[in-house]
């Protein structure tokens, strides 16, 4: 009987912490994606990148798993995603106002 517990206890954990471990690789990998895409392709360097910070959105499929940047020199605060590869740019906030671009 105490086995049988033992296991249960072991595979909770084993399924707990797969979950959070996923979780936190999808944030990072989206993080990481966005920020090589805004130096690659938009041609902004890092150090123009006051923050990129991961998080989750309550959205459906991988609009789920979000980055919001801001810029130096710029008053705005996009939301970019990960979906097939590819960063997209979901919205962006001005003024207290978002602006949707991806539905």
């Amino acid at each position: 009987m105490n086995k049988k517990i033992l296991i249960m206890i072991i595979l909770i954990i084993i399924v707990v912490g797969s979950s959070f471990a996923f979780i936190y690789y999808k944030k990072s990998s989206t993080k990481n994606s966005v920020v090589e895409y805004l130096t690659t392709e938009k041609n902004i360097p890092k150090k123009n990148i006051i923050q990129s910070k991961p998080f989750i959105a309550n959205l459906k499929g991988n609009k789920n798993y979000m980055v919001s940047v801001k810029l130096k020199n710029d008053n705005k605060t996009y939301y970019y995603y990960k979906d097939n590869g590819k960063v997209i740019l979901e919205s962006y906030v001005k003024n207290g106002k978002e602006h949707v671009i991806n539905k």
